[in-house]
């Protein structure tokens, strides 16, 4: 047996199936930093984020006998920390309604931003255009599947991403001032 540092991807799954400890600490520890980011750009609350992590993971290892490996572990990882995410943030998430003929455009950002910066920006968005910002821009969903994940028409996510852009460029606008 490989040692637990060198596991491949579907051996890990194997000796987490196994009820092997080693390995399902070794597949936590390979995937929480990354999802706890998911889930805090998402609740921008560090509680509420460590809630969903750990849910979410009590999750993937009650149902790692039904991953297909049809995709890597990281994706499907990825879709659970983001459904149960949404489980405990779908009260709070408010959407602002808006036209259906809203002009769609591009936002140019000007020049590159600090990483920091642009955090910070994000956490000061409304819920829902955050949650769709970090869905659509962060974590390369569409917007058909943010529209399913939410509940919402595909036309809500478009003109939620298009205001928080807006909204991300007049707050950076006034964040260099």
């Amino acid at each position: 047996m490989t040692t637990a540092t060198r596991m491949t991807e579907s051996e890990l799954i194997d000796a987490c199936l196994a009820q092997d400890r080693l390995a399902q600490k070794m597949l936590y520890d390979r995937y929480s930093a990354a999802m706890f980011t998911l889930a805090y750009r998402m609740t921008n609350d560090f509680e509420l984020a460590n809630d969903a992590l750990q849910e979410a993971f009590v999750k993937i290892f009650r149902s790692l006998h039904q991953f297909r490996r049809e995709s890597t572990l990281g994706a499907w990882i990825k879709t659970i920390v983001t459904r149960t995410t949404l489980g405990l943030i779908k009260k709070q998430i408010q959407f602002s309604p808006l036209p259906d003929d809203i002009n769609h455009h591009i936002v140019d950002w000007g020049h590159a931003l600090d990483v920091e910066y642009l955090e910070k920006a994000i956490q000061g968005l409304p819920s829902g255009y955050r949650t769709v910002f970090v869905l659509i821009e962060v974590e390369g969903f569409s917007h058909k599947e943010v529209a399913e994940l939410l509940n919402i028409s595909v036309g809500t996510t478009k003109s939620q991403l298009f205001h928080a852009r807006k909204k991300l460029k007049e707050y950076l606008e006034t964040m260099e001032k």
